[in-house]
């Protein structure tokens, strides 16, 4: 199968169909998407982050200790959901510093189950070091954004090199600082 169109691409790809190219997303992708096109670059690459970062530290301790008694982390092709709760996917976050990157991955997992697996859920975006849910549901609005930035992920994946660094509040705490400003 040829499917010009990233999204069709994706799906296809997805369902294992035969496809010329396949394409895959992930969560994190999606998330790098409306944080930093440079940082998805490299995620897209490969590229292995600082793990002793400050902010991938917490991270990390947010993610082995919050909802220890529920937490599944279930694989399911391209995306990786922290916990199902109540029927509900709950996808758990240190701060809710970046919130719309956040929603539009949670956005992103409801969009693949609800396109690939045929199953409607709503989401909701937990802080747990907050005590703060915030609901997520996956509107027409929401579905949009969400393939627009298949289609945005698709294209900056597929140049050659990595966008231009760009100066943003939040670089020094990055990854991937090195790769930009060292």
């Amino acid at each position: 199968m040829t499917a010009a169109d990233p999204v069709d691409r994706l799906l296809a790809t997805a369902r294992g169909e035969p496809v010329d190219e396949p394409f895959r997303v992930t969560g994190v992708m999606v998330q790098y998407y409306y944080v930093c096109e440079r940082e998805l670059w490299f995620e897209s690459r490969n590229l292995e982050i600082d793990r002793e970062n400050a902010t991938v530290v917490r991270g990390t301790r947010v993610d082995e200790t919050a909802y220890s008694d529920k937490r599944e982390n279930l694989n399911l092709g391209m995306i990786s959901l922290d916990l199902l709760d109540d029927g509900r996917v709950v996808e758990v976050k240190p701060s809710s510093t970046l919130t719309e990157p956040a929603e539009m991955q949670l956005s992103y997992y409801l969009w693949y189950l609800d396109r690939v697996a045929d199953i409607q859920r709503d989401g909701v975006l937990a802080h747990p070091r907050e005590r703060k849910r915030e609901p997520v549901v996956l509107t027409a609005e929401r579905k949009d954004k969400v393939e627009t930035a298949i289609g945005g992920i698709h294209e900056i994946v597929s140049q050659s090199s990595p966008p231009p660094a760009e100066e943003k509040p939040f670089c020094d705490s990055c990854a991937y600082h090195d790769f930009c400003w060292c």
